[in-house]
């Protein structure tokens, strides 16, 4: 148990070895054989708060705000003057909607350009999910990974 804790305590940022272990064993007591209990617990983890998750993830999560990361794909020209940008972020799950508003003060990106952009607030418009940068929001720029 502790082996497969200290391997995911390696794969997720913010979590000890021994709160991993705590959940392993959280899970097994309740039936599960290692193998589930790992999946499960990696999971949970993966997608909890703290966590840069895969874009395709975003609307299954159960968190208002979220953390993600990927390539700005598009941008367009927006539609209000208290829009600052708008655009697409895809990484290899999916691609998101984003929106920077006048008033969050983010700083502006480029398409090509490779950001991690932490919590970020979900919306839900016309049956889909986006992400609004707010005056919470942090938008760091990924240098050398990304197009030029």
């Amino acid at each position: 148990m502790n082996t497969e804790a200290a391997r995911l305590a390696g794969e997720l940022q913010g979590w000890t070895r021994a709160a991993i272990s705590r959940l392993l064993a959280e899970r097994v007591v309740e039936g599960m054989d290692m193998l589930d209990a790992v999946v499960t617990v990696y999971d949970d983890l993966r997608e909890g708060p703290g966590q840069v998750i895969p874009i395709g993830a975003v609307e299954r999560v159960d968190e208002y705000e979220v953390d993600i990361e990927g390539t700005v794909s598009v941008l367009w020209k927006p539609s209000s003057a208290a829009i600052n940008q708008v655009g697409l972020l895809e990484d290899e799950s999916g691609r998101i909607k984003f929106t920077a508003w006048q008033k969050s003060g983010q700083p502006a990106v480029r398409e090509g350009e490779r950001v991690r952009m932490r919590s970020v607030a979900k919306n839900w418009y016309q049956g889909r999910c986006s992400v609004a940068l707010t005056g919470r929001t942090m938008v760091s720029f990924l240098e050398g990974q990304g197009e030029s």
